[in-house]
């Protein structure tokens, strides 16, 4: 009996086989018989051919206007930089809003550091949280002073020296809000002279902080009148004053409506340059003013409407000093003040 259930399930696999074989040439005949039908359906008309009309070549933009006053337009420092050298027996202090200096090491201030080596630097706007320890500062600099704002990545200033002084302070005495001056003012004393550097109080969109701005001018003016009673003074920084109208590029349109530019600030700066005669104090120099009179170079440009390239900014930077002698000799000090702001981007503001 097996053997025989055996032959039946052979023959009924053979048939299978078969039906699936004739199955699958009869689909085949099928697909052929109807790819070789003639077609019944309705010829479908040939849309007309459209030549389209050649798009317009976009004109290439205009190359920008080369600035006025023939400033660099450049956003980031060259690799090469030169300065000249440092006279003998001199000290060379410069000053730098480098708008945070994670954002300046980026664009070159290893090179600019290297090319000034200036003996003193100030640096404002840093934006750190803690004191740097990066090698390239701790190296060059022996003597770093940081003051940092509570409020992070905001403000900053700092003075870094080869040279030790013998104090140093963070404070404004007599000013009414101490946390407000955290991050903006560092006092060195030397031998010789005080070094002041600050990042100034800014009045504000809309002015809304300018009377922070006033309050902050009424004391360091008091202060700085206490120390240049002592020893000799200088002062460097971000000011956050353009102190005349050639010191911004539309002063008219700026004229009482935007921070820098008002009344009240131009006239509290106008009294510590050239403080009244009743108060018998010395008059201040601006180191830059002095050496270019009539130029219009600036050391802040906005990032709107391509001010840098147009060269349409501010001098809100710069060292202001009395003239005196230094470390008991009759060598006047070398200032010399690094206008970088017309060099690299920054706006820190």
């Amino acid at each position: 009996m097996p053997p025989k259930r055996a032959a039946a399930s052979k023959r009924k696999l053979e048939e299978d086989s078969e039906s699936e074989v004739d199955a699958a040439t009869s689909k085949f005949a099928s697909d052929a018989s109807d790819s070789d039908a003639p077609s019944t359906s309705k010829p479908k008309a040939k849309k007309a051919k459209t030549t389209k009309a050649p798009k317009a070549a976009k004109p290439k933009p205009a190359k920008a206007a080369k600035p006025i006053n023939d400033q660099p337009t450049n956003k980031t420092l060259p690799d090469e930089i030169q300065f000249p050298a440092k006279n003998e027996g001199c000290v060379r202090i410069a000053t730098w809003n480098i708008c945070g200096l994670a954002a300046a090491q980026k664009k070159g201030f290893k090179h600019y550091m290297e090319a000034e080596d200036a003996d003193v630097l100030i640096l404002t706007e840093t934006k750190v949280n803690n004191d740097p320890v990066d090698p390239m500062l701790t190296n060059r600099y022996p003597h770093r002073y940081w003051s940092i704002s509570d409020k992070k990545t905001y403000s900053g200033t700092a003075i870094l020296s080869k040279i030790k002084p013998l104090s140093v302070d963070y404070t404004l005495p007599g000013h009414p809000d101490p946390k407000s001056i955290k991050g903006r003012i560092v006092t060195l004393e030397f031998e010789s002279l005080y070094l002041i550097g600050t990042y100034v109080v800014n009045a504000g969109t809309g002015l809304k902080t300018l009377d922070a701005k006033n309050e902050w001018n009424k004391h360091f003016t008091t202060y700085i009148r206490d120390l240049d009673r002592k020893k000799p003074v200088i002062w460097g920084g971000d000011l956050n004053v353009a102190p005349t109208e050639i010191d911004l590029a539309n002063p008219k349109t700026n004229w009482n409506k935007t921070p820098g530019y008002t009344e009240a600030e131009t006239r509290a700066f106008a009294e510590i340059l050239t403080p009244p005669e009743k108060e018998g104090a010395k008059p201040m120099i601006d180191t830059w003013r002095k050496m270019h009179p009539e130029t219009r170079h600036y050391t802040y440009f906005s990032y709107r409407f391509n001010c840098r390239e147009k060269g349409l900014g501010w001098r809100l930077d710069t060292c202001k000093f009395f003239i005196f002698v230094i470390w008991h000799s009759l060598i006047l000090i070398s200032l010399f003040l690094l206008v970088v702001g017309i060099l690299l981007w920054w706006n820190m503001r």
